[in-house]
């Protein structure tokens, strides 16, 4: 049997990577470790963390890759080469694929998982595995599942036979043309669709272990005790810990919300950011996102990459939508039609003018949880500042 893991990420998330790394060689020395790299490395420069394997974009079998990419975001781009990976890894045979975030650290090996890979095809993790109690808890916990998802896709571990092959086909046709964040419209990148996958595949099993996929979602039903890095989970050892929302802040928000009688809790949180904060000065953290910007240089707006995507008559014509024709052609035409919340007028404007106009409230409040969403609360808070 051969164990693959593998992590999906931009070159400047790479710094943050060796955590999860770290853990994955203390852990699970006998994995290939694949980086699913959602951006391009420039000629010439080379990756500084050691993986068996790194798989681009620009190495997946999409036939017209520059006009795939500009019509998602980042985030939407890391969780939809997800299933590509997983799809190329399971055509070893007798293999044994764990994803993970990168974002996500072992504490402890994951034979549990392996072992139940031997009669099922695909594991997955919910978000929950208890009801919630008190109204604040199931706005924060269960009503987030019902938007973003009931198994968190942080996590999944698929065995190489007919269903586990048959699944990743599944989910790599869906995440081609529909992982994007749209929660209104019942999407929420590639997670979403995994809530149909126990009803569609047999040897489904469903992980309900405490131990597995910690987060502050669950934190409150699931007992840390511990410290300097062993730590346990309701008499059994923390298996991983999904550090999500870290930058952001959400991630304090849910644990002080959630786990802050734990010391446990804020052990792991004290570690985690004592690591960041050292990742954090590699300059690769500094590092452009490939596909962040027009081939000029300019930033591209949110709206302009849902507009190509959702045309065809703009695909057919613009190939490569990076290049200064389509650039162009969204000044002229497209950048009117966005709305003067999300990317043409400066946060203070916006705010300005919503004050003078109420009716532009909403407005301001689908910019900020646009960037909220797509770049975290650092992000909108640097927009804010720049103005002042």
């Amino acid at each position: 049997m051969t164990l693959h893991i593998f992590t999906s990420a931009a070159l400047n998330y790479l710094p943050k990577v060796r955590r999860l790394l770290q853990s994955i060689h203390d852990f699970h020395p006998e994995a290939r470790v694949t980086l699913a790299l959602a951006d391009i490395l420039p000629e010439g420069e080379s990756i500084p963390v050691k993986f068996d394997q790194v798989i681009s974009v620009t190495d997946l079998d999409l036939p017209d890759w520059p006009a795939w990419t500009f019509g998602h975001t980042l985030v939407e781009l890391a969780t939809a080469i997800k299933p590509f990976v997983l799809e190329r890894l399971l055509e070893e045979p007798d293999a044994k694929v764990i994803y993970l975030d990168p974002d996500i650290v072992l504490f402890d090996r994951l034979d549990d998982v392996l072992a139940e890979l031997d009669h099922a095809s695909i594991a997955l993790t919910p978000h929950l595995v208890e009801p919630e109690v008190g109204e604040q808890a199931i706005l924060d916990n269960e009503m987030a599942a019902l938007k973003h998802g009931v198994y968190n896709l942080g996590f999944v571990a698929v065995r190489a036979c007919e269903t586990g092959r048959a699944f990743a086909r599944w989910w790599r046709q869906r995440c081609e043309k529909w992982c994007i964040d749209d929660i209104a419209n019942g999407l929420f990148t590639d997670q979403r669709w995994i809530d149909l996958v126990p009803a569609l595949f047999p040897e489904v099993t469903i992980l309900r272990s405490q131990r597995l996929n910690v987060a502050p979602w669950n934190i409150a039903h699931r007992p840390i005790s511990g410290h300097d890095g062993h730590y346990f989970v309701g008499g059994e050892k923390l298996g991983f810990y999904h550090f999500t929302g870290f930058d952001s802040g959400a991630h304090a928000i849910m644990a002080d919300r959630y786990g802050c009688q734990s010391e446990a809790v804020q052990s792991l949180i004290r570690d985690y950011r004592a690591f960041l904060e050292e990742a954090a000065r590699d300059p690769m953290c500094r590092y452009p996102w490939a596909f962040a910007a027009f081939a000029n240089g300019k930033s591209i707006p949110l709206a302009a990459r849902r507009t190509y995507r959702s045309r065809l008559d703009l695909q057919q014509a613009f190939r490569d939508p990076y290049q200064e024709p389509f650039y162009r052609w969204w000044c002229e035409n497209g950048a009117d039609s966005e709305s003067p919340a999300l990317t043409r007028l400066a946060p203070r404007r916006v705010l300005l003018d919503a004050m003078k106009r109420p009716r532009n409230w909403p407005k301001l409040i689908q910019y900020a949880l646009s960037v909220w969403r797509q770049e975290g609360w650092s992000e909108l808070s640097r927009r804010w500042h720049q103005t002042l």
